[in-house]
């Protein structure tokens, strides 16, 4: 993702768009085949070579054609595909395993990406202005191994569940180093490949801290709750997943009817009801108990991924609607690789939470062996940790009320929309 800004330089839409479709095949087609577990991973690396790609460049490409006051109804449909997806995969997946060999999660992805491929390469156009800047290989290195090193070593966090691990120590200490270099570097750079200036534009910078603590504070819900159901009301990981999609559902046909209400009335008026929402839910969920009905638990997730629906993509039109065009591709890139480390982020942060108040309730318990005890410390766990995300809510409630409609100059405008139509009217 860093390095999409540099690329989509270098590269058409219809380069871009077809290279990663068929990076994501070749993936796919080495997972469906895999042998061992080994190949297995190295074809899921190869689709992420090629996902990564993908969300910066769509992002840019709506950016372009459509001018700022059009741009929420669009990208409330990218928003329809990124929060609805995530909810049904899961469900999905796990009623193909139950049925059908895990092969077939890829093979029955084959056949869609090919159409993907074909349809692209008949209808797709270059929308994009080629500069092709100076390649800065060690800038691509230091991104790569400090972006990485980060959230492998939070994500090896959550899943280790101990922050003095050597894995996770070393790989922070790697990252950290690492992402301090490749700041510096972009800084002093005439041809950064990713251009940091897009941070003197206020309301992108906002709406950047925003997002980072959107990310983290929504980790709490998508972590937690699926733990807590399937540990402490003993539900299958299916009938946890079905039990998060009304959410999720609700979520995805919201997004597109956030970015048209945007479009008419601006930021606020979604904005801040969305967080506030969301603050009314992690307050809820604070309440958690062991005796809770799902019904109980898929009322309040939704009324979590509704409040979601009002807050995402409006928010992230808002900041790059600030940015001149030639940071488009600079403020697309910038905004999906922090939301990456936000979640790495928010996994390790929720993970430790509730162990910590996990372990804290264990030792004061009079039978640590008992079923009903360990179940009963999971929910103890769980309260700190919604707490915490109720917390990083509020401070979202807070950065929201400085949230303003933005739009870049109207010069900028015109010659955007005249750019635009050239570069269609040229086809492929």
């Amino acid at each position: 993702m860093p390095v999409t800004a540099l690329l989509q330089q270098w590269f058409t839409t219809r380069q871009m768009f077809i290279g990663a479709m068929v990076l994501f095949l070749t993936g796919t087609v080495i997972s469906a085949i895999a042998p061992i577990f080994d190949v297995l991973l190295a074809g899921r690396v190869v689709q992420a070579l090629g996902t990564g790609l993908m969300m910066p460049v769509m992002m840019n490409v709506i950016l372009i054609i459509f001018p700022p006051d059009k741009r929420g109804g669009a990208m409330g449909m990218i928003g329809l595909v990124i929060m609805t997806a995530p909810v049904i995969g899961p469900t999905l997946s796990g009623l193909i395993v139950e049925h059908l060999s895990w092969r077939w999660l890829f093979y029955l992805v084959i056949p869609l990406s090919m159409f993907s491929i074909a349809f692209a390469w008949v209808f797709l156009k270059n929308v994009m202005t080629l500069t092709k800047p100076r390649i800065d290989i060690l800038s691509i290195l230091l991104s790569c191994i400090g972006f990485g090193g980060i959230v492998y070593g939070f994500s090896s966090a959550g899943e280790r569940g101990s922050w003095s691990d050597p894995v996770v120590v070393w790989s922070l200490i790697t990252g950290s180093i690492s992402l301090i270099c490749f700041v510096w570097k972009q800084l002093v750079s005439k041809a950064p490949i990713m251009d940091l200036r897009a941070f003197k534009y206020p309301m992108f910078s906002l709406v950047t801290v925003l997002m980072l603590v959107m990310m983290m504070s929504l980790f709490s819900t998508m972590i937690m709750l699926p733990l807590f159901m399937q540990q402490v009301l003993l539900l299958t990981a299916l009938a946890s997943g079905l039990a998060l999609m009304p959410g999720g559902i609700i979520n995805g046909i919201m997004a597109p009817v956030s970015g048209i209400l945007f479009d008419k009335f601006g930021p606020r008026v979604l904005i801040i009801p969305g967080i506030l929402l969301m603050c009314v839910a992690l307050w809820l969920f604070m309440g958690i108990e062991a005796d809770w009905t799902q019904g109980r638990i898929v009322s309040i997730h939704i009324i979590m991924m509704l409040g979601m629906s009002l807050v995402m993509m409006p928010a992230q039109t808002t900041g790059l609607n600030q940015l001149p065009r030639d940071l488009y591709v600079h403020g697309t890139a910038i905004l999906n690789t922090l939301q990456q480390v936000a979640g790495a982020i928010g996994v390790a942060l929720f993970i430790s939470i509730m162990s910590s108040g996990t372990k804290e309730y264990m030792t004061t318990s009079p039978d640590p062996t008992s079923p009903i005890e360990v179940r009963q410390a999971m929910v103890m766990g769980l309260h700190d940790a919604f707490f915490v995300g109720l917390c990083l809510a509020i401070l979202a409630l807070l950065i929201s009320f400085f949230i303003k409609r933005t739009d870049a100059p109207k010069k900028e405008n015109t010659e955007q929309s005249l750019s635009a139509k050239v570069q269609l009217s040229k086809g492929s």
